[in-house]
């Protein structure tokens, strides 16, 4: 099948991909039910032993926008993988999107008009949990759509840029790479729209839910207390544009929104 050419190609979608047999498909139909449709989309496969790969391979065969990139040797992080969509990536946005999640039908058109009608680099989503097995209803957008602003002391304060919402130039990403070192494990993506942040204004994020994200008690991110434990090292090598002070505050808010994310899926695995 012949490919798609370039100047087609508005977004590049990055699905980084370890084993995730189980999803991928419904993670690639809730990405080709785009209502926008100038995208390619790429698997960016982490050296999966359980046929992840040849799933993707049998969409790419049927849809020229999918490809299916291979790491020479498996990374153990969604970070190499992200990155090395970054570096092939020919559309002039890069959208990403981890291999369990899904994405309202309506994301991509959204952002992009919301990205055009701001003059903004970045646009990120609200995003809404479902446990495994649920299933996902994609509520309309409310018109007028609401947006808002986040700044960098927002975005240390409070993590406000889930991953598979965001919409972002690709040259920008670019130069601000997820960071591959074994310290920034699940917490790359924290870092990097730290750094992100540092060096824009502000970026724009669509106040609601066009993001849907699965809950799994294997994930590299259900362990809470490392997760507390490398934001703080992430906080400590920051300081903000805005004074003294706020970091002490950025400390507090990790704390009390990690220990409240814990207690919220301790009652629902009682409900």
């Amino acid at each position: 099948m012949n490919a798609v050419a370039t100047s087609s190609i508005h977004v590049s979608v990055i699905i980084p991909c370890f084993n995730a047999a189980r999803f991928i498909a419904e993670t690639i139909e809730s990405v080709l039910a785009q209502t926008y449709s100038s995208f390619e989309l790429m698997v960016v496969d982490d050296k999966s032993t359980d046929g992840s790969a040849e799933l993707v391979e049998s969409y790419a065969r049927t849809d020229p926008r999918i490809r299916l990139i291979r790491m020479q040797k498996n990374a153990g992080a969604p970070a190499a993988p992200r990155n090395l969509g970054l570096v092939e990536a020919r559309g002039e946005w890069v959208a990403f999107l981890d291999a369990d999640d899904l994405w309202h039908p309506r994301k991509l058109e959204l952002q992009m008009q919301a990205l055009n009608a701001h003059g903004a680099l970045m646009c990120s989503t609200q995003m809404k949990d479902f446990r495994d097995g649920d299933q996902v209803v994609f509520e309309p957008p409310p018109v007028p759509l609401p947006i808002g602003r986040v700044t960098l002391t927002q975005q240390l304060l409070k993590y406000r840029t889930p991953t598979s919402s965001i919409v972002a130039s690709r040259e920008f990403m670019r130069r601000h790479p997820f960071n591959e070192e074994p310290t920034y494990k699940a917490r790359e993506d924290t870092d990097c729209f730290i750094r992100v942040h540092e060096d824009m204004p502000f970026s724009i994020k669509i106040i609601h839910p066009l993001v849907f994200y699965r809950q799994q008690a294997n994930q590299i991110s259900g362990n809470k207390w490392k997760m507390v434990g490398r934001h703080l090292t992430m906080l400590k090598r920051y300081r903000l544009r805005s004074g003294e002070g706020l970091g002490a505050m950025a400390y507090v808010y990790t704390f009390t929104h990690f220990l409240a994310s814990i207690y919220l899926r301790l009652i629902r695995r009682m409900l």
